[in-house]
């Protein structure tokens, strides 16, 4: 029961990202300038970035440590529940559609992730 406290913020994030990525197309918001600037790309990365992160300090806060390994199993799982995401919206989420550039954004955002939780681990926690 104890471990629960160190991921839960992730499994949180993670049914955030299920719930943001499978909402109906007709009520994600639609602007001009934010298709210019390709904003659902970052927000992509921002979403699979945060997931490497808060999976990455589950880990480092319950065994006070993390590999190059699990670091890299992270991203890797991160990368790949975008591409589930993908073929979650091309065959169950109403006007949602199977887009590549999504799981490329998707696997730049979790490598984000690690360079940002390394980051953090660096200069706070020690």
């Amino acid at each position: 029961m104890r471990i629960i406290r160190y991921y839960l913020p992730a499994t949180i994030w993670i049914l955030l990202v299920l719930y943001l990525c499978t909402i109906p197309g007709e009520k994600v918001p639609s602007n001009p300038f934010f298709e210019k600037i390709h904003m659902d790309k970052i927000v992509h990365m921002g979403l699979f970035g945060g997931t490497v992160f808060f999976l990455c300090l589950g880990v480092y806060l319950q065994k006070r440590m993390i590999s190059r390994f699990t670091l890299t199993v992270i991203a890797i799982a991160a990368a790949f529940y975008g591409l589930a995401i993908e073929y979650i919206q091309k065959y169950f989420a109403v006007h949602r559609s199977f887009d590549m550039n999504d799981v490329a954004a998707d696997t730049v955002g979790a490598i984000a992730g690690v360079i940002a939780f390394n980051l953090v681990r660096k200069w706070w926690l020690k």
